[in-house]
């Protein structure tokens, strides 16, 4: 079914709007800054990281369970205010403990929003539209996530130049707005009339699906990947202006670009699965990257181009991942699959952040970039030995057997 060549249907609107209204744009280009502002070490950003994905470790199932028991809108919903009121918290933080305790309420908001949107969206495009449009839809509702961040992001470096709180306090009234958008959303159908499934039902058929091909090693491979990027996103700001030179208030403009890219490379992330297909799509673009990184430490001024590499592969991969893992899903405990392989890929960050933060320390940031894209070939080597991962197949299961 195609959908997209006019006007797109209501439901998808408010879906893009939605996206459009939780982009932390005003604050990632100067996140780190601002750490680093309030007199914390690379260790201990690394840390605050590290805290993070060990939330979301230990909440993710129980999040996603939540999505799947009581309504994907309802756990959307849940996080959003999580994740406004820890954006606010960073207005009067100022030690280390604070920090963590927002990290906490952060992690948490990210945990109820994982795997609950992807959720919502593959039901409402099977109940209503085409769900084998999702990677399309998904790509697009990025990309709206992401252009969204541009317009953001060219203010950020003024607003955190004249004070840098601003940006914090102009996040959170934007995330305000995405939960008007989410309570004009409608719920799916299997929110409606659904089994009264409880936790211990769900994980045992969670089990089954993480521990056969070929997810079991897609699952890996991609957290792999995330995590990878996901620490080396902490350098971006401290190489750009330490390393490369550019000043602080241009950060704003130069995360505009690379989100330009990476929007655009969203927007086209179906049309580049149809051409590649899914497994080459998730096989080669994490190789790239991480030779990009490796490569960082010789040419320093390769490091710019390099993160923007990074952000595009990222947002290309991510749309279909997240379809991969669907397609290997059933309507009960779709959004409990999709935590748990999130919380996959938060178990990977939770060493690699506090350990590249020692290297920066240590040497320098670029080094510790140059470890991230070895250590990635490395380890991907050793995921091919054990087992091929991603295939173009599908297989389902038998529900009565599980």
């Amino acid at each position: 079914m195609e959908f997209d060549r006019t006007l797109p249907p209501t439901v998808l609107l408010k879906y893009y709007l939605y996206q459009a209204t939780t982009t932390f744009g005003f604050v990632t280009p100067v996140f780190t800054l601002f750490l680093l502002w309030r007199d914390l070490s690379y260790t201990q950003i690394g840390t605050l990281g590290s805290v993070s994905a060990v939330l979301v470790v230990v909440g993710e199932i129980p999040t996603g369970y939540v999505g799947d028991r009581f309504g994907r809108r309802a756990s959307l919903l849940v996080g959003s205010a999580f994740l406004a009121f820890s954006l606010l918290g960073f207005l009067v933080a100022q030690s280390f403990s604070a920090f963590i305790a927002l990290y906490v309420l952060w992690a948490l908001g990210l945990a109820f929003q994982s795997g609950s949107d992807d959720a919502w969206l593959y039901e409402i495009l099977d109940a209503r539209l085409d769900a084998s449009q999702f990677t399309h839809v998904r790509g697009r509702g990025a990309s709206v996530n992401q252009w969204a961040g541009v317009v953001t992001m060219l203010v950020s470096g003024v607003l955190y130049d004249s004070d840098p709180r601003l940006p914090f306090l102009v996040a959170a009234a934007l995330l305000g707005c995405s939960l008007l958008v989410l309570l004009s959303m409608p719920t799916t159908s299997s929110q409606t009339d659904r089994e009264e499934n409880t936790l211990f039902d769900v994980l045992p058929v969670l089990r089954r699906r993480l521990t056969v091909p070929p997810l079991r090693s897609t699952i890996v491979y991609l957290a792999l990947f995330f995590g990878v990027t996901s620490a080396a996103n902490t350098y971006v700001q401290p190489i750009v202006t330490g390393t490369i030179g550019i000043p602080e208030t241009s950060l704003g403009p130069l995360y505009a670009g690379f989100t330009v890219l990476t929007a655009t490379a969203s927007y086209y992330a179906g049309a580049i699965e149809a051409r590649l297909s899914t497994k080459w799509t998730l096989v080669l673009v994490p190789v790239v990257v991480s030779v990009f990184l490796l490569g960082s430490v010789l040419v320093p001024v390769a490091a710019l181009p390099t993160f923007a590499l990074l952000k595009a592969a990222r947002s290309t991969v991510s749309p279909i991942a997240s379809g991969y893992v669907n397609d290997h899903a059933d309507a009960v405990g779709r959004a409990t699959l999709l935590s748990a392989a999130s919380m996959a890929y938060a178990l990977v960050r939770v060493p690699l952040k506090p350990l590249t933060g020692v290297v920066a320390d240590a040497t320098a940031p670029l080094p510790a970039l140059a470890c991230l894209g070895g250590l990635f070939l490395i380890c991907a080597a050793v995921v091919w030995l054990w087992e091929t991962p991603v295939s173009d197949s599908t297989p389902r299961f038998d529900r009565h057997t599980e």
